[in-house]
């Protein structure tokens, strides 16, 4: 299975061993199916909402990813999967003992946003990780991850097809953990991002050149339609913050 860029650069940043990865929004399995076929964790559970999808999706897993095709007879190491149709946000993961990484992507900031407060809402003393990966409304995802118990382990810009994204690997402390502190301080979410506009490379360097512009000219159209009605510019700070990288 070729996994499209976007969704190996998701895989690629999970370099810490966790017990559970929650593949949220899943889709058709793909990303998590990879984690699998990698080993990023133990237990790989694939969530989503639509019944169809789910059913289509458990059995694929049933046929290819058992015991002797993963290549892993023993039983006390071997890669469990799970599938859970419901809403992301009734996560049972209280009743998962070990770390656990809530993967989120494909869906739009806002909702990212939303999901993560109920799953942070039923899970209130919990520490956990997540990985995000939201199609637009990157500033307003991130100003909200900067403001709360949220810190930044790691970030990345892809291009995909003519499309840009934000993976951003976070992990939240419940205000009252010792370590929230130190780590929140040291570490803090950037509202437009730190390591995304550091290249490796010229082709990085160039799809950072291009992202900044698309996304300027983005909150500079919006400006201008504000001014034009006649409205608050409440994009002004948005602007600025990118015209600073």
């Amino acid at each position: 299975m070729k996994l499209s860029h976007r969704l190996q650069s998701i895989s690629d940043l999970i370099t810490k061993p966790y017990d559970h990865i929650w593949d949220c929004c899943c889709d058709h399995g793909h990303l998590g199916m990879q984690l699998l076929i990698e080993q990023k964790a133990s237990n790989i559970h694939f969530v989503d909402i639509v019944p169809s999808l789910m059913t289509e999706l458990e059995a694929t897993l049933s046929q290819h990813f058992v015991d002797d095709n993963l290549g892993n007879q023993d039983s006390e190491t071997a890669q469990q999967w799970y599938v859970h149709c419901m809403d992301m946000s009734q996560l049972p993961l209280a009743v998962h003992k070990g770390k656990h990484l809530v993967v989120i992507a494909g869906v739009g900031g806002e909702l990212t946003q939303t999901l993560i407060e109920a799953v942070i809402s039923n899970n209130p003393n919990i520490s956990l990780d997540f990985l995000l990966c939201p199609v637009h409304q990157l500033f307003e995802l991130r100003e909200y991850l900067g403001k709360g118990d949220f810190s930044m382990i790691d970030e990345k810009l892809v291009e995909e097809n003519r499309r840009f994204y934000e993976i951003l690997h976070v992990t939240y402390q419940p205000s009252g953990n010792e370590l929230a502190g130190t780590h929140l301080h040291q570490h803090k979410v950037s509202p437009v991002g730190n390591k995304i506009w550091l290249p490796n490379s010229e082709q990085e360097q160039h799809v950072i050149e291009k992202y900044k512009q698309r996304t300027l000219q983005h909150y500079q159209r919006i400006s201008f339609g504000l001014e034009k009605q006649g409205k608050p510019n409440s994009v002004a700070h948005i602007i600025e913050h990118y015209q600073a990288v």
